[in-house]
Parts: structure tokens; C-alpha cells; sequence
């Protein structure tokens, strides 16, 4: 191999750089989207037992609760299949650059495509993550009245 295609190589990999990081950051996202997930999960089962022992007022606030898991569910399930082909998109980017660059082909479009679908991709993922969130925070707000608000303390 002479210096040339070395250097050539050597500047696809630095390229290749850019989105490489960007997968590392989406499987951290994961990464953090399977933990809520697995506590998700742990919570339902929890209030399937607890459906079967209720009655009356206390019922209700258990099948209100599982609505809200159910949707949480939903919404990371629907993240991480965008995470997913988002980071195999970055893999097709990381894949055409270098295939690009051995072959001699010019693919320059085909890679800036794919880049910002995994970019687009991510994003949304993102706001179904932030969607999961509201929901969990919103479904976790205290009764105002153990809030004692009156009170000095």
C-alpha cells in the first residue's frame, strides 16, 4: 500500500468519526431507555397483582395507573425501534463513506441522506423519550393534601 491510499484511508476514518460518536451516544440513550423500561415493567406487574386485590375508589387509581404504564410502555418501545434504525443508519453512513472512498465511487449524497435520517431519527426518539417522562412525572404528582400546604413547617 503506497501513502496515498493511507492517507485516503486515514481521512475516512477521521470522517467516519463524527458519526461513530453519535452512535455511542445512542446506545447510551438506550441504555437509559432499557432501565426505565425494566422499572416500567416491574411497576405493572406489580398492579396486575394489585388489580385483582382492589375494589371500588382503590380500583380505579390502580387501572388509571396502568393506563399510564401502558403508554409509557409504548412510547419507549417506540424510541428505542427509532434508536435502533437510527443507529443503523449511521452504520450505512459509516458504511458508504468508507465504500466511497475504497471503490472510488462517489457517494457523498447517499451518506449526507442517511446521516440526517439518523439525525431525524434521533430526534424523534428523543421526544418520545420526553413524552415517556411527562407521563411518568405527571402520573407520580403527589395528592395535594399529604402536601399539608397550610402548614408551616
Amino acid at each position: 500500500m503506497t501513502a496515498g491510499p493511507t492517507g485516503v484511508i486515514a481521512q475516512t476514518i477521521q470522517l467516519a468519526l463524527a458519526p461513530v460518536f453519535v452512535l455511542v451516544a445512542i446506545g447510551n440513550i438506550m441504555n437509559i431507555l432499557t432501565t426505565r423500561l425494566g422499572r416500567i415493567v416491574d411497576r405493572s406487574r406489580t398492579l396486575r397483582k394489585l388489580h385483582g386485590e382492589t375494589t371500588g375508589a382503590e380500583h380505579d387509581v390502580v387501572v388509571i395507573e396502568l393506563r399510564y404504564v401502558d403508554r409509557r410502555i409504548h412510547l419507549i418501545g417506540r424510541a428505542l425501534l427509532l434508536l435502533v434504525l437510527s443507529g443503523l443508519a449511521i452504520g450505512v453512513t459509516v458504511g458508504s463513506l468508507f465504500v466511497g472512498e475504497m471503490a472510488g465511487v462517489e457517494l457523498r449524497n447517499m451518506t449526507g441522506i442517511t446521516f440526517f435520517v439518523a439525525i431525524a431519527l434521533l430526534m424523534v426518539a428523543l421526544v418520545y423519550l420526553l413524552l415517556e417522562t411527562r407521563i411518568a412525572a405527571s402520573s407520580l404528582r403527589l395528592p395535594q393534601e399529604l402536601l399539608e400546604l397550610e402548614r408551616e413547617i
